[in-house]
């Protein structure tokens, strides 16, 4: 079994509206509370961080799905939306959705379209923090298959 570590480095200097740091091998960024939470807005904050971990990871295991598959490609965009609920003061990050878009060959035909669309699901499946929020946030995906000359 092969376990990887990754460091983080924190520091907090004052109390609840104040601006951290973050340092990790290959980041470093100023940390605080969103402004829509009431707080400086500096930097970036945890609920960006957990979309971004998540964005990132399923859109890197979709793209090696797709090589795997030998499904070409002539571009791999997407957004995602976390949404966070405060119900009674009580904060929920209760949901991610991808929307990538995967822009197929101009020759692609149904099959590749329809690969594309079953690996962009299952990639939300297979995407290590996906798992990792399984059962606490959920995570939806909407795809986009077109091909280059659309």
């Amino acid at each position: 079994m092969a376990e990887h570590k990754f460091r983080l480095h924190a520091n907090w200097p004052g109390l609840r509206n104040d601006i951290g740091s973050i340092e990790m091998e290959n980041l470093k960024t100023k940390v605080s509370i969103p402004q829509e939470m009431d707080g400086p807005g500096i930097g970036t904050n945890p609920d960006e961080m957990l979309l971004g971990a998540a964005a990132t990871c399923y859109i890197i295991t979709l793209a090696a799905m797709m090589e795997r598959s030998s499904l070409e490609k002539t571009n791999l965009q997407m957004e995602s939306i976390g949404i966070v609920d405060v119900t009674n003061g009580v904060i929920t990050y209760k949901e991610i959705i991808h929307k990538p878009t995967i822009t197929l060959l101009a020759n692609a035909g149904e099959k590749e379209y329809s690969l594309a669309k079953k690996l962009a699901e299952k990639a939300e499946s297979s995407c290590m923090i996906s798992r990792a929020l399984q059962g606490n946030v959920g995570v939806k995906v909407k795809a986009t298959v077109i091909s280059h000359s659309k």
